[in-house]
């Protein structure tokens, strides 16, 4: 396309131009030229809309054979930019700029862009880091320790990874750093520990205490293992007896079941007259009568 439209304006004298024989003459270039550029733009056009087609379907058979949604997501998102650059590509060379040309120049800039977008290139290696160590998946409830960064895993993308916090707000972190961080998992393993401490008097009964906490774990019913509930004495503090307990629950009922027992420990001790003992500050005001 660049050889014709030199091909125009070569040799041409301005003073002695028949503009009727010009137009006749390179009217047809000039079409050319239009046509080709035209056809550039459906090309990428159609092949975009293509791809778009392409990705869905191949999303929709990797989410039938049951692949890890991060997977999946990550995979559709590499493919459909390097899909994108190759319908490009074609654009480029429909329109006649030379292929070796094309190519030297994007060798050029890729290493212009590559020196310039370090962090971003950076966050696609992270991608593949995580996809490959998989520290977590989609669904699950991670906690970034040092920030306050937490919530569920949304979507994972080739540069960013999504969380929804439990306000529904959405968090975005690079790749890169989430791959270079020190992570928590709380939705990993399929059971959790639900770990209470609650503070009585030192005038309490302890075998009474441990009476109503065993009867309060017998009767919450999303305890996995009523024999392996466990109630102890943690510690002797300055002004409460720690008392503890221990059961396994399902992760998926490990709040709720937390805020159950916290409640009902509290509803129960003062039913039975079991002192939470609190700091209290006892002020004195000694009058003084001056003679």
């Amino acid at each position: 396309m660049l050889a014709q439209i030199q091909a125009m304006f070569a040799v041409v004298d301005l003073g002695k131009i028949n503009w009727n024989q010009f137009l006749e003459k390179y009217l047809e270039i000039a079409m050319s030229i239009i046509g080709k550029v035209i056809v550039s733009f459906l090309i990428i056009a159609i092949g975009f809309k293509l791809i778009k087609i392409l990705i869905k379907l191949l999303k929709t058979t990797l989410e039938k054979a049951e692949i890890d949604y991060g997977v999946i997501s990550f995979s559709c998102s590499f493919i459909r930019i390097g899909l994108r650059c190759i319908v490009i590509f074609m654009a480029v060379a429909h329109m006649g700029v030379e292929v070796s040309s094309f190519i030297a120049l994007l060798g050029s800039a890729g290493v212009a862009v590559g020196l310039a977008l370090q962090g971003t290139l950076s966050n696609v290696a992270g991608g593949v880091l995580l996809l490959i160590l998989k520290p977590f998946q989609v669904g699950d409830y991670i906690v970034l320790t040092g920030t306050d960064c937490e919530g569920e895993v949304a979507a994972m993308d080739i540069f960013y990874t999504k969380l929804k916090t439990i306000d529904n707000r959405v968090i975005v972190i690079p790749n890169g750093t989430l791959s270079n961080s020190n992570l928590i998992n709380n939705t990993k393993q399929e059971r959790r520990l639900i770990d209470i401490e609650v503070g009585i008097s030192y005038d309490a009964d302890i075998k009474e205490v441990k009476r109503i906490l065993t009867d309060i774990a017998k009767n919450e019913k999303r305890i996995l293992d009523q024999d392996g509930v466990k109630i102890f004495v943690s510690s002797l503090a300055d002004s409460s007896v720690m008392m503890g307990i221990r059961c396994w629950v399902s992760t998926s009922d490990y709040v709720a079941t937390k805020w159950a027992l916290n409640e009902e420990i509290k509803i129960r001790f003062d039913e039975e007259g079991i002192e939470i003992p609190y700091q209290k500050l006892d002020v004195c005001i000694k009058n003084e009568v001056n003679n």
